[in-house]
């Protein structure tokens, strides 16, 4: 039986800045907290690091680790996928991943709710949520013998495909993208209607507002619940939208959030000089301008993930 192959993607040290000596007669004594704080973060997340790097190789498995940063084209030519950090780390990935090779997130540096409530006064400590990383370090082995030894079945979750101008943009969202102008404080002006089989099922909504969000069931519990969204159940194929701050809807109120269907289609047009499609936060964006057809739906290849026990039940 040929050894399974492996890739581990790995949150980058450099995110952490880093505490000079020199420069602690110059800091507050809050600032040096914080920076004391930060800098312990950093050195969590590399010792999870070596955790990890010393059970793979006690594994019969052919592995190679790589930077998040320095993903530049699609995962292929492994058998599982391995992210340490946080969401944000497997949420990179899965830009790069089709539905062919699974991803197991190991959150580095949990969130602890002691260290929250004692630090409250000084910071938030808030760390990554890790609401889709099933492993940390203390169960890292235990997660992957099951994996590899075919005990563990991934969970298939909901992307996000979007076309403009009939042309389908190359990466996919898992948690949600944000069509607006790229500049936060201008007006975005746009319609939508949904569609089903080509056909209009719903009224088209011509907005005012700043801007247009669409999320994935796993991404309901990110900004869409901080927005006022409801949380979905994880495996739903549906989509979830919301007009932002619209701006005298008047009498389609009750359409400035709803539902996409797994069977519909959002078919949008951006109404703007310029505007931007963001795709799961900042770093992957697509240009827009006045006239652009824009097409949102659940059509995109499902990713296969590993997902904790309390979230998949």
């Amino acid at each position: 039986m040929a050894r399974r192959r492996l890739l581990l993607l790995l949150k980058p040290f450099d995110v952490f800045p880093v505490r000079h000596s020199d420069a602690s007669r110059t800091v507050s004594s809050q600032t040096s907290e914080i920076l004391d704080y930060l800098d312990n973060r950093r050195k969590v997340h590399k010792d999870a690091i070596r955790s990890c790097q010393s059970v793979l190789q006690r594994k019969p498995i052919d592995w190679e680790p790589m930077l998040r940063n320095d993903l530049s084209r699609p995962i292929q030519n492994v058998d599982l996928v391995v992210t340490i950090g946080g969401d944000g780390t497997l949420l990179q990935a899965s830009h790069f991943m089709d539905d062919s090779i699974p991803v197991l997130g190991v959150n580095s540096d949990p969130t602890q709710a002691k260290e929250v409530e004692d630090l409250n006064d000084a910071f938030d400590a808030t760390r990554s949520t890790g609401y889709l990383c099933a492993a940390n370090v203390n169960n890292f082995e235990r997660m992957l013998d099951d994996i590899l030894e075919d005990r563990s079945v991934p969970s298939k979750l909901m992307r996000i495909a979007i076309c403009v101008n009939s042309r389908l943009m190359p990466k996919y969202a898992l948690n949600d993208i944000l069509v607006s102008h790229p500049c936060p404080a201008a007006v975005s002006r746009f319609s939508f209607r949904i569609k089903k089989y080509d056909q209009p099922c719903s009224p088209l909504v011509n907005c005012r507002s700043s801007g247009l969000r669409v999320s994935t069931a796993a991404g309901s519990t990110a900004a869409m619940l901080s927005a006022g969204g409801f949380r979905m159940p994880i495996l739903s194929q549906d989509l979830q939208y919301m007009v932002r701050e619209p701006i005298s809807p008047g009498a389609a109120s009750s359409l400035m959030h709803g539902v996409v269907k797994s069977d519909q289609v959002m078919d949008a047009a951006w109404f703007c000089k310029e505007g931007m499609i963001y795709i799961d936060g900042s770093h992957v964006r697509y240009s827009i301008e006045h006239g652009d057809n824009i097409m949102i739906s659940s059509k995109a290849p499902v990713l296969r993930v590993y997902l904790p026990s309390h979230v998949s039940s």
